[in-house]
């Protein structure tokens, strides 16, 4: 059997983030500095210290959460390796994926994080604020979620964005076709249809102008076949080439999130622990809720 390393998304920031790992390891210390190195700004700082108001931004959230995952990881390398045994694949949620490919070898530290700080401004910028929205809904089969969004759309966007777990499908769209299907979803019988306070509707048709400015940033950025497989967003399936995991990452800006197939496939090649590197524990709540077959461990630092 084997492990699985895990890597959140956007949700998981917090004013203090990383700040006790800089301070009790050389090697994260490395990682944080990169990231202002490489950005042109105290990104540590802000983690460290806040405003809150600005650490939500999209385009300082994204190498945030990038940046205290991969010191995480650079901790457990350097002090406790024994903890990365037996690892056989990476997976991120959705910005996550990026963390997962620097922890494959596939993609450098500093480029991923100068790509994930323009991911988030050109996501930001894709819809005008208060014209997009993103709900999750709870207690509802996928197919049934999907059938709301079709009937809900009355010519706008509004599709699933995140296949979460067998009991949460988050959607996104147009604000109006996310009221309407979330009460369609309600109808159909939903427990809940729960507006999430995000500054952009994500992985959906309206990210599509985030997609073509992310494509030759993407294309320029020095890729290397991945020394552990990632088990891709898009396709829920393991990529070690170095070109599909840049195609994937290109295609993952307006599509959704296949967590519950990602999760799924781990399981089907073995995998029966993970290790949810960086900040939160909404991962290890995600995969319990799809494989209980897989136990998952955090580490924050």
């Amino acid at each position: 059997m084997s492990l699985a390393l895990l890597f959140p998304g956007q949700g998981s920031q917090s004013v203090g983030m990383g700040k006790t790992l800089y301070e009790a390891s050389a090697a994260a210390r490395a990682v944080f500095d990169a990231a202002d190195a490489a950005l042109g700004f105290a990104l540590s700082r802000l983690c460290f210290e806040g405003p809150e108001e600005e650490l939500k931004l999209t385009a300082n959230t994204q190498p945030a959460i990038l940046t205290h995952s991969i010191a995480a990881l650079e901790d457990l390398r350097a002090r406790f390796p024994e903890r990365l045994e037996g690892a056989a694949f990476a997976a991120g949620h959705s910005l996550g994926e990026y963390s997962a490919n620097v922890a494959a070898g596939a993609l450098s530290f500093g480029d991923a994080v100068r790509l994930v700080r323009e991911r988030g401004r050109f996501m930001q910028e894709a819809v005008p604020a208060g014209v997009g929205a993103m709900a999750a809904i709870v207690g509802l089969a996928a197919p049934e979620v999907e059938a709301a969004c079709a009937g809900a759309a009355q010519g706008q966007t509004v599709s699933p964005a995140n296949y979460n777990s067998p009991e949460q499908v988050v959607i996104a769209g147009h604000a109006a076709a996310v009221e309407r299907a979330g009460q369609a979803c309600l109808a159909r019988g939903a427990k809940r249809a729960i507006p999430l306070p995000v500054s952009a509707p994500f992985h959906c048709a309206l990210m599509s102008p985030a997609r073509e400015k992310m494509r030759p940033l993407l294309e320029a950025a020095a890729f290397s076949d991945a020394r552990l497989p990632v088990v891709t967003n898009v396709d829920a399936a393991p990529v070690r080439a170095a070109g599909d995991l840049r195609a994937a990452l290109v295609r993952q800006v307006d599509s959704p999130v296949r967590w519950v197939e990602s999760v799924q496939r781990l399981a089907r090649e073995g995998v029966d622990r993970g290790l949810e590197i960086g900040p939160g524990s909404v991962l290890a709540g995600l995969v319990r809720r799809i494989e209980k077959g897989i136990k998952v461990e955090g580490y924050a630092g």
